[in-house]
């Protein structure tokens, strides 16, 4: 697989659309489908390739990794059991009206270990019985399912109970508990609860995949929280100390150094988010916002004029 330019294999630019890989896709299975081109070994591996191109090419997490990486980068990450894992190609093929075609690649593997398997199109073409040679059962779809959390969810780690409705209509309820840390974007894989394999094979996996509901306020990036704090001008020219809510509900002491500045950033380590697989917690970020009265009584009006005297 290292080296291979999909983009070439299939004739289109690297900024092609989704529409225009498809159309590529058709036009050149539709030439060099074995049951269109009269069993051409040249033409069988043509449609190799193609297909390959095109179950990389199709995917959008694929795509960017392939864009990422490059090919050899590539090929080294994704083996080709990965590259045709959830490939619907049937759709496209069935309206030639092709069938099943059985072949075996020779493929690099993820470890760099030549090997060969044979991938069989019948199970993810959608299930034409032409004849030909099997192979093993084809796994079925995984399932990636998006679960909002709060904060303080991530914070303590939770349980959550999800829905899923199967291909087949029926409804299945999990309880899943959540670890602490499982900030947007983290995943969970729960083996076996995606949708069924076809003809027999093993089910796909169920990735809860996690979403933070935004805090009024906290922002979060990663595992560190960042806040706004207000302070007084007097606090800024003078120092002092502030009180800061933590995020598990205790009060944190900051100190404010004398002539802190609009925008300052001050770091309390440890207290931010935990890490999901130990390692501690991020850190609190606070950013200073002095305010600046927008009227004065005649006192403090002839204060500030005695600091403007001084040069201040």
């Amino acid at each position: 697989m290292a080296g291979k330019d999909y983009y070439e294999i299939l004739g289109v630019k690297r900024d092609a659309s989704p529409e225009e890989i498809k159309k590529a896709y058709r036009k050149l299975a539709m030439k060099y489908h074995p049951d269109h081109s009269g069993g051409n070994a040249a033409n069988e591996e043509k449609f190799k390739q193609i297909s390959e191109a095109y179950a990389v090419l199709s995917d959008p997490e694929k795509r960017k990794q392939y864009d990422t990486f490059g090919a050899e980068g590539f090929g080294q990450r994704y083996s080709q059991e990965d590259i045709f894992r959830n490939v619907d190609l049937g759709d496209i093929l069935k309206e030639f009206g092709f069938g099943a075609w059985s072949f075996s690649f020779g493929n690099s593997g993820r470890a760099g270990r030549s090997r060969n398997f044979s991938f069989n199109p019948e199970s993810v073409f959608g299930g034409f019985n032409t004849g030909r040679r099997q192979s093993a059962p084809v796994k079925g779809r995984d399932i990636e399912y998006e679960l909002p959390l709060t904060l303080n969810e991530v914070m303590t780690g939770t349980e959550k109970s999800i829905t899923l409705t199967k291909p087949s209509g029926r409804t299945e309820t999990l309880t899943i508990k959540i670890p602490k840390g499982m900030v947007t974007g983290k995943k969970l894989r729960l083996a076996g609860k995606g949708e069924p394999g076809p003809y027999g094979g093993p089910a796909g996996d169920l990735y809860i995949r996690s979403r933070l509901i935004p805090h009024p306020v906290y922002r979060v990036e990663g595992h560190d929280l960042y806040m706004e704090r207000e302070i007084k001008l007097t606090e800024a020219i003078l120092g002092g100390r502030i009180n800061i809510p933590s995020i598990s509900g205790t009060q944190l002491s900051l100190k404010i150094p004398p002539g802190t500045g609009h925008g300052k950033k001050f770091r309390l380590p440890g207290q931010g988010l935990p890490r999901m697989k130990g390692g501690g917690n991020g850190n609190l970020y606070v950013i200073i916002q002095v305010q600046i009265p927008g009227k004065l009584t005649e006192r403090q009006r002839n204060l500030v004029k005695e600091l403007a005297d001084t040069g201040l």
